[in-house]
């Protein structure tokens, strides 16, 4: 099929969020006249936020490999190969599905990093730690605190305003997720987050990261940049910072310039074939 400026695109959320984070980037899309998906994770889905909170047991247990899978499927059952962006933890999870080759290209934004990137700021270890550091709730779904949500998400706005995102956007966590996350970092061929950084035929691979992100430095946007490249593979990786930038990018003031920079990206490596580096 000849590329288009319509191919599809696949918007995957991250840890403590549910599609509706999306809502910013998925109708500016929309706009430019891309079939947008923004499928929940399993347990997710499309329920309201307030429901996932006072019912949160279908997140319970679930790991990275199981919510790979699930959008594996989704993405299959579509009738071309889309573009897929992915959020922090979606951003991680769209780098095992660029593994998986299902996409014309890809998009980490403030993406966690794959198994074998032992990059762990301080900041980003302050962001797991509340669930960390209770092992024995590794398959729990814990909420997250205002406090919490405003030191990860809202470290730019005052904590009335973040406590407003907080009723809006947060949900329980899948504690599972975070113990794979953590583990792969020191285990690169066994960790569930595993991935070959030397593929040839991935498809062209960007990493945006935000100047003030809390969650994901921009150390671990250049960590995971590196990996990729010290490889020898052709495969397209780039990199792009934003200064300013918290790891709710997505939707924070001025967002218009991050979704902008990474649709223009992907179209471009898409209509051009994805030529190698």
């Amino acid at each position: 099929m000849a590329a288009t400026a319509k191919t599809p695109i696949v918007l995957i959320h991250g840890l403590w969020m549910t599609p509706k984070s999306w809502n910013t980037w998925a109708e500016y899309f929309r706009a430019r006249g891309h079939e947008v998906i923004v499928p929940g994770w399993p347990g997710i889905d499309d329920r309201e936020v307030a429901d996932i909170r006072s019912n949160p047991a279908a997140l319970q247990g679930i790991g990275l490999n199981q919510i790979a899978d699930h959008y594996e499927r989704i993405i299959r059952a579509l009738p071309e190969k889309p573009i897929i962006m992915g959020h922090s933890f979606g951003g991680l999870l769209t780098q095992m599905l660029a593994d998986r080759g299902l996409g014309v290209a890809y998009v980490g934004v403030t993406p966690g990093q794959p198994a074998g990137i032992t990059t762990l700021p301080p900041s980003t270890l302050r962001t797991g730690f509340p669930i960390l550091a209770n092992p024995f709730d590794k398959n729990g779904a814990k909420p997250i605190s205002k406090a919490h949500f405003h030191f990860t998400f809202g470290n730019d706005l005052s904590r009335e305003a973040s406590d407003r995102l907080w009723q809006d956007f947060a949900v329980n966590s899948y504690n599972r997720v975070f113990f794979e996350g953590v583990a792969g970092a020191f285990n690169e061929k066994g960790g569930v987050s595993h991935v070959d950084y030397a593929r040839a035929d991935r498809a062209p691979l960007l990493i945006l990261t935000g100047g003030i992100d809390h969650v994901v430095p921009p150390a671990i946007g250049r960590a995971i940049v590196k990996k990729y490249r010290s490889t020898g593979s052709r495969a397209i990786v780039d990199y792009r910072e934003f200064p300013g930038r918290t790891h709710r990018t997505v939707s924070q003031d001025g967002w218009q310039e991050v979704a902008e920079f990474a649709l223009t990206w992907a179209t471009e490596h898409v209509e051009a074939g994805a030529p190698a580096a």
